[in-house]
């Protein structure tokens, strides 16, 4: 299954203005990066990855209906997946990929952006 590509508009809508937003294909899925850093993939099993300090992982579990992101056979800490249903309001996306760019700036950027729109490492 692709991305869901209304998903991704919607992420991109929401992140339309970010300095150093760039877009990569990652984990089968859409992944938006700002400096470099992930923030927020749309999946390609439904629904989102999310960046998040792996310090507010339990928290989140206990508190949202995010649950853990497993990747060949390995729980990944600093990431939590949402399904599709649990984003349908907008005010439910804005959450979700305001925790993502928060914790992705929060990051050293990894790269920086060229003018010709690719990416170079720093």
């Amino acid at each position: 299954m692709a991305y869901d590509e209304e998903l991704a508009e919607r992420i991109r809508d929401l992140l339309l203005g970010e300095p150093e937003l760039g877009e990569q294909k990652m984990f089968g899925g859409l992944a938006f990066l700002l400096d470099g850093n992930m923030a927020v993939c749309a999946s390609r099993e439904g629904g989102i990855l999310v960046r998040i300090d792996p310090a507010d992982r339990e928290h989140l579990l206990a508190t949202t209906a995010a649950f853990p992101t497993v990747m060949g056979g390995r729980t990944m800490k600093g990431f939590l997946r949402v399904d599709a249903d649990d984003l349908r309001a907008d005010e439910q996306l804005a959450a979700w990929v305001g925790r993502g760019r928060t914790y992705a700036r929060a990051l050293p950027a990894k790269r920086r952006r060229p003018a010709n729109g690719g990416f170079l490492a720093m």
